[in-house]
């Protein structure tokens, strides 16, 4: 997990939530609401799930969209911003999305619970979406 100073608040509330469901959760910040920059939180959280050293990433700021651009730079990131539960249950299951961001000005906890609830429980279907997760990764490694 990490968040800016705009999410700090969602993202602690989410961490406690899934510690109190038994995840193991590795927040590598910021840990406080002082103003920051998402940009280096974003990337050193999806560094981390880009090398397999987590499974899943959940990102946080203002809109949910300055961190999911830059966990889309990391090789190896789907990054999804999900607004609803649907839209986490799609990513997953379609995109096999390895990251969701949330917005922190937008979504409070009681909204996020269910968004990262579907994230974290749902499985990557595979089939004719195998393919189509391939070509995203054979268009990040071509640079284009």
């Amino acid at each position: 997990m990490a968040s800016d100073h705009a999410g700090f608040e969602l993202k602690e509330a989410v961490r406690q939530f899934l510690e109190g469901d038994g995840y193991e959760v590795v927040d590598v910040g910021t840990h406080s609401s002082e103003s920051t920059d998402y940009p280096s939180f974003a990337a050193k959280a999806s560094e981390l799930v880009a090398a397999g050293d987590c499974d899943r990433g959940i990102l946080v700021c203002g809109s949910g969209n300055g961190v999911a651009i830059v966990a889309n730079k990391v090789a190896g990131i789907r990054a999804v911003n999900a607004h609803d539960r649907d839209e986490a249950e799609m990513c997953r299951r379609h995109n096999d999305a390895n990251v969701v961001t949330l917005s922190g000005q937008r979504l409070d906890v009681e909204q996020a619970a269910p968004i990262v609830g579907a994230f974290l429980e749902t499985e990557f279907e595979g089939g004719r979406h195998e393919r189509r997760v391939k070509a995203i990764s054979e268009v990040e490694q071509q640079g284009l």
